[in-house]
């Protein structure tokens, strides 16, 4: 919970409401994918050297011989010393799973980082809808798609994936907007070709709209506890951006989820 609360404001919050064991199947599935994302993301590491790590990872995952005998620290302990905790610490976040749950976090993890290795092989190119789509989905509609299956595990709960897709990309549209100047600094542009921020806006308002959907469809439970945090500080958010602004402040962000969660 520490290495949450220092990786993501954002899901610390809804994964700390959790009940014991989908709270840990959430968590290790978080911090995996944190783990891969900061090695995609890394300022210091060669395009050539993240496609070998992700694609080993992605390897290793897939296999599921993690379960075993943790190995991604063989392929990451090179570089200890550039790499942040949350990667060197990736086989910890994996064995971290309740059992039972480990095939569908792994499977997800495999995936996602293989779809990493992929856009960071073709220079994050997104020329159209249809390229944010495929981007969207690959490092948040999928996490959507893999929370569906870990609700289902948990109790049971029903959902519908290609709304829990949207919940996902809705959430990365809005990370899009509010890290739109950072993203140009370093050479990436994740908006299509011959958009703006109205484009961007109208792309992320369709798709938090499915997602309102999306939980307005959940049970009472864990899952929609979850959800509901997520989504109303996106909504925030992307008001807050709508309105010239850049992110939420603290005390925002506690009342928003005050509000939620009473």
């Amino acid at each position: 919970m520490t290495m949450l609360k220092d990786t993501s404001r954002t899901f610390y919050i809804p994964i700390s409401y959790l009940d014991v064991g989908i709270k840990e199947a959430v968590a290790s599935a978080y911090l995996c994918m944190r783990a891969i994302d900061e090695i995609e993301d890394h300022n210091d590491l060669s395009d050539e050297l993240k496609v070998e790590l992700l694609l080993g990872i992605s390897e290793i995952f897939e296999s599921q011989d993690i379960k075993e005998a943790p190995q991604t620290h063989k392929i990451l302990s090179p570089y200890r010393t550039v790499l942040p905790a949350v990667s060197m610490q990736l086989d910890d976040w994996a064995l971290l799973c309740p059992p039972s749950a480990a095939s569908i976090v792994y499977r997800y993890t495999a995936k996602m980082s293989l779809h990493m290795a992929e856009w960071v092989k073709n220079g994050w190119k997104i020329h159209t809808e249809e390229d944010l789509d495929g981007y969207t989905y690959s490092v948040a509609g999928m996490v959507g798609e893999m929370l569906s299956e870990l609700w289902f595990w948990h109790d049971g709960t029903q959902s519908d994936s290609t709304k829990a897709i949207a919940f996902g990309r809705g959430l990365q549209a809005v990370n899009i907007l509010r890290n739109r100047d950072e993203d140009i600094k370093r050479g990436v542009d994740f908006f299509p070709d011959g958009w703006g921020f109205k484009e961007m806006q109208q792309y992320t308002r369709r798709n938090l709209q499915i997602a309102d959907s999306y939980i307005a469809d959940l049970k009472n439970g864990p899952a929609l506890k979850f959800c509901k945090i997520p989504l109303a500080l996106a909504h925030a958010t992307l008001k807050v951006i709508s309105a010239g602004g850049s992110k939420l402040t603290r005390n925002a962000v506690l009342k928003i989820v005050n509000t939620v969660t009473g």
